[in-house]
This record gives structure tokens, C-alpha cells and sequence, in this order.
């Protein structure tokens, strides 16, 4: 199942307050970027951010599992609604957030 348009539209306003945030579509669903740094997927009309120790305080509950079959398990975030949590959860999550991986390139 692919990610609905409306959905990814929705997450992409409720982050609206950030700065620096870009996204880019990879086969129907969606790699959120801030400042540079990926820190969410949108999978199957699906929000889930990375597992860092800041997202994890801020969501003690949250259930884990992977974007897609293979993958590492992140953090599914279901309250959406919350556009000051999301912005909240964002900020917090930034330190913490892996560097982009440099690109090799091939001789």
C-alpha cells in the first residue's frame, strides 16, 4: 500500500513551523529531512521517526516497528494532530540525529 497524497501533504503542514524540512518520494513513500538530517519516514500512510534517546523519552509508549519489511524499527508516531508536538519532538530529536551518509563515488 502506498502513501496517500492527502497523508503525506497533512504530516508536511504539521511540520510547517520547522525550518529546513524537505522530503523526497523513494517508490510511493516519503524520507523526511531536516536541517539535512533524515529523521522520519511516511510508509503506508504511516508516521515513524527515528529512535533516538529524545524521540524515545518523548513518546514512552510508542509502538516500534520497521517503514517497510527489512528495515530497522522506528518509532510509529500516532498523534499527528499535535502540529506543537510534532514541532516539539522535531526539535528535540535534531542533536541526535545521524549525519548524512557522503556519497562514494565510483571510478
Amino acid at each position: 500500500m502506498a502513501t496517500d497524497k492527502e497523508y503525506i501533504n497533512f504530516i508536511l503542514e504539521q511540520l510547517s513551523e520547522l525550518d529546513n524540512i524537505t522530503h523526497i518520494k523513494m517508490m510511493s513513500e516519503y524520507i523526511i529531512y531536516f536541517r539535512g538530517k533524515i529523521a522520519a519516514y511516511v510508509c503506508d500512510d504511516r508516521f515513524l521517526v527515528k529512535p533516538v534517546d529524545a524521540a524515545k523519552k518523548l513518546l514512552p509508549d510508542a509502538i516500534m516497528e520497521p517503514p517497510y519489511i527489512g528495515a530497522k524499527d522506528m518509532i510509529l508516531v500516532d498523534n499527528i494532530e499535535d502540529k506543537e508536538f510534532l514541532t516539539n519532538l522535531f526539535i528535540a530529536m535534531y542533536p541526535e540525529l545521524p549525519e548524512r551518509k557522503k556519497k562514494v563515488k565510483k571510478k
